[in-house]
């Protein structure tokens, strides 16, 4: 069985930085993201599906999270199974930082240090782990979008990611931490 790839492979008119696709995102945190519509009143994170206007990438992110950790190969069909990749591999470490005693707000703080984090690899950057499934970007102002982008994506990735991990209250989904020691494609970032 092959792993899931993006519903956004087929989106017309992305806009690229190297190989690694810019896509519309539902999010409140500024970047260089176009915004989607907000979610109405009686939807949720969890209720949306492929077909509604306001999924993103994210979405997606952490729908396939769980489904796509059991792959060690992943063949990449276009850009936006790139931002497929980047997002699960970084659910993957904000998980990992989650112990199962950690109060809601203990893992909030641990994870938004992470996503706030202005020092970490974009393509192209030595450190990047998947450098060879990743274009660089070609001047520095598109290296400079695409780490705004990414920063955009991982601040919104921890809070919809903690929204989920702690939806029962305020001890961690033993579901979701059961998958801290899974290494997607063997990476980690």
């Amino acid at each position: 069985m092959p792993a899931y790839h993006s519903v956004f492979l087929d989106e017309p008119n992305q806009q690229l930085i190297g190989n690694f696709a810019i896509l519309p995102l539902r999010t409140r945190t500024r970047g260089p993201a176009q915004q989607l519509p907000a979610l109405a009143a009686g939807d949720t994170d969890l209720s949306i599906d492929a077909s509604h206007e306001s999924y993103d990438p994210l979405d997606e992110v952490l729908a396939l999270f769980r489904a796509n950790t059991f792959f060690r190969n992943f063949e990449i069909k276009g850009p936006a199974d790139r931002v497929l990749i980047y997002g699960i591999l970084f659910v993957q470490e904000i998980v990992g930082k989650i112990r199962s005693n950690m109060s809601r707000r203990e893992a909030e703080k641990a994870i938004m240090n992470v996503a706030l984090d202005t020092n970490f690899a974009v393509p192209g950057d030595a450190g990047f782990p998947l450098n060879q499934a990743f274009e660089p970007p070609k001047e520095r102002n598109e290296a400079e979008v695409l780490r705004q982008y990414m920063m955009q994506m991982r601040q919104e990735l921890a809070q919809r990611c903690l929204a989920r991990v702690y939806a029962d209250g305020d001890a961690p989904s033993k579901w979701w931490l059961s998958f801290k020691k899974r290494k997607f494609m063997n990476m980690a970032l």
